[in-house]
């Protein structure tokens, strides 16, 4: 099978990748009314009261047209983030009160999961809370390939990511997880996927349908998983990326983005094992997949190992045989 760069996935690339200029908010307006469907946009937010309003505000622009319903799904902050986004005019959930029978949500995809338990749009709209820069084409840029064509099933951001080092913010730099983490593993695993600029990002949209009909892992490696099984079930055209241009927002301390590495690669090996590409024992106890050691220097100056905690659990899907909810 040939995905290299003169191959199916060159192809996929040319077809499926647009820019967020590529959609006029109009036009989206009037082919979501003949397609009769609603939109909902959904932000997961931990202590993020400093930018989490600026993002509600530039989705505002797009209410009462392309979006029906904006939620904030707050994953317990502990610097007001909720009452800011209530005031920002959002409805605002707890994650831990969706689905509460679960007991305590697990990490972001866990939270996105829950989500869809209270939203109703027929599109779900993912939107990450941190964004220093929001604008309106981060939801209409996202939309436009699902309403322009019915056979488009998830749309991924990609953009340019400036980094933060001391005070000085760098333009490119962003991004590392990706590209030393998902990027080799779909080079080297799924390459019909190779084609996505920006696997893990954190702004995405996809039918109900779909979305209420895959599983969902817990923590960070919920994107890649969410990719896998959209390719799995509809296959490399149902996915498309949208150029959004430039995202700025906090960047991630490098132990962070290690212990987020490790969950995207768990992922990776249990969907690697359901394909029968590796065997089941290569992934060991569960128990011992969720203990990451990392190092750190103590107060006596002496580097020592610490341990920390990297449950990642595969929620099924929310509707349908064996699901969440029925």
């Amino acid at each position: 099978m040939s995905s290299g760069p003169g191959g199916h996935v060159a192809d996929w690339f040319d077809r499926r990748t647009f820019h967020a200029r590529d959609f006029s908010v109009d036009d989206l307006v009037r082919r979501k009314a003949e397609a009769g469907v609603s939109v909902s946009v959904i932000l997961p937010a931990f202590n993020e009261a400093e930018t989490v309003a600026g993002v509600v505000h530039a989705i505002d622009e797009l209410r009462g047209g392309l979006v029906d319903e904006l939620l904030v799904v707050d994953g317990g902050s502990d610097d007001g983030t909720a009452d800011v986004a209530a005031a920002a005019g959002a409805q605002v959930h707890r994650d831990t009160d969706l689905l509460p029978e679960l007991g305590p949500t697990r990490g972001k995809g866990d939270a996105l999961w829950r989500s869809l338990s209270v939203s109703t749009g027929d599109i779900v709209v993912f939107v990450d809370s941190d964004i220093r820069n929001p604008a309106p084409h981060f939801v209409y840029g996202l939309l436009g390939p699902l309403l322009v064509d019915p056979a488009v099933q998830l749309v991924k951001a990609f953009y340019e990511r400036p980094v933060q080092m001391g005070d000085i913010l760098h333009a490119t730099g962003g991004g590392r997880v990706t590209e030393l983490m998902a990027r080799p593993l779909f080079n080297s695993f799924w390459p019909d996927l190779a084609g996505l600029v920006q696997p893990l990002s954190g702004e995405y949209a996809g039918r109900r349908d779909l979305l209420e009909c895959i599983p969902f892992f817990t923590g960070y490696g919920v994107e890649l998983g969410m990719l896998i099984d959209t390719l799995r079930r509809h296959g490399l055209d149902a996915i498309a990326q949208v150029d959004l241009d430039e995202r700025v927002h906090r960047n991630q301390p490098i132990d962070a983005l290690s212990r987020m590495a490790y969950g995207i690669m768990q992922v990776a090996l249990r969907r690697l094992a359901d394909e029968g590409r590796v065997p089941e024992a290569l992934l060991g106890d569960p128990a011992d997949l969720e203990r990451y050691i990392q190092f750190n220097r103590d107060a006596d100056d002496r580097i020592r190992p610490h341990e920390r905690a990297v449950p990642i659990i595969e929620r099924p899907p929310l509707r349908g045989p064996g699901s969440g909810t029925n």
